[in-house]
């Protein structure tokens, strides 16, 4: 029996789906989130989003050039910009909008290896970092628009607001994170794309609106439950920045973990913290999580017992 079998190295099974296509395919399904928030504060959001995209993309091109490596070309940079545009108020002087672009890519993205071995999110990072450095802008919602409190603040304070607004998102917030319509719809066109599926997203929304109902002080209330669904960053956090494909964990257990921490832990920030906020802090906490919640949730090899002895027969 003479077959000569070819020998590679791997990967041995290669697939169509490509880097560009899949940052394409979420270019697209943020698209409605980006429109309405034009639609919703202004033409000031497009000179946010121009500004954190050439941001982005101009620093990973510089690095690329140093280290004579070009990556730009994959759209992942572009990603990291637009959004981290949408994670901003539209207020927010541009130039920190620009050190925001620069702080993603450069210190949480490229300095850690590139694309796949950041240990962060680089936009939430980079939005993390905003909040640290400057407070008052990175909080300061009142635009020509909307004045006053934000819904979540109103909410923390024992106010009332317009849950139908915040649905549709005729509220105070950041750039893309108001409405919930253009976010589900951008959701449902990842999934159709096959780029995201409901592990995470969805145990992370059941986790925080049960922690909501039992420890909120408000029960179950449909009303009072809809509004912290609809309000903050929750929506976008959820699809768009919990489910990145570098950050979050690989194993299928560990992704239910990782969904139902985030729903914990925004709970907590939300319900003791001293903000109305918490998803982005409780996705970078996640993040950092992510190789112990792989590593106790790895498969056992075929052959071994759990502990990696090896078992003979």
């Amino acid at each position: 029996m003479n077959e000569q079998y070819k020998v590679s190295s791997n990967p041995h099974i290669r697939s169509r789906v490509t880097t560009n296509g899949i940052m394409l395919a979420v270019i697209i399904a943020l698209m409605p989130a980006t429109g309405f928030g034009i639609y919703n504060f202004g033409p000031r959001v497009i000179s946010v989003l121009l500004v954190t995209i050439a941001s982005t993309v101009l620093t990973e091109y510089l690095y690329g050039l140093y280290r004579k490596k070009t990556t730009v070309t994959d759209l992942s940079a572009v990603v990291t910009g637009l959004l981290l545009a949408l994670n901003l108020p539209v207020t927010i002087p541009l130039w920190m909008a620009a050190l925001g672009g620069v702080f993603a890519i450069l210190v949480v993205k490229m300095l850690f290896g590139g694309l796949g071995q950041n240990f962060m999110n680089p936009a939430l990072a980079a939005r993390c970092f905003l909040l640290i450095s400057f407070p008052k802008a990175m909080s300061g919602f009142e635009c020509d628009a909307y004045t006053g409190a934000t819904p979540l603040t109103a909410l923390k304070e024992g106010g009332t607001v317009n849950v139908m607004d915040m649905v549709i998102g005729r509220t105070a917030g950041t750039i893309g994170e108001t409405s919930v319509i253009a976010l589900v719809i951008g959701a449902c066109l990842l999934i159709l794309f096959g780029v995201i599926d409901l592990r995470i997203p969805g145990s992370y929304i059941v986790t925080f609106i049960l922690f909501v109902g039992i420890f909120g002080k408000r029960g179950f209330d449909p009303a009072y439950l809809s509004a912290q669904l609809a309000g903050g960053g929750l929506m976008l956090g959820a699809f768009f920045m919990a489910t990145d494909y570098v950050t979050r964990p690989i194993t299928v257990k560990g992704q239910y973990i990782y969904g139902i921490f985030l729903g914990l832990m925004t709970g907590i920030f939300r319900m003791y913290g001293p903000g109305a906020e918490g998803v982005s802090y409780a996705i970078i906490l996640g993040n950092l999580l992510v190789p112990l919640i792989e590593k106790v949730t790895k498969p056992t090899a075929f052959g071994y017992e759990r502990g990696g002895k090896h078992h003979e027969k």
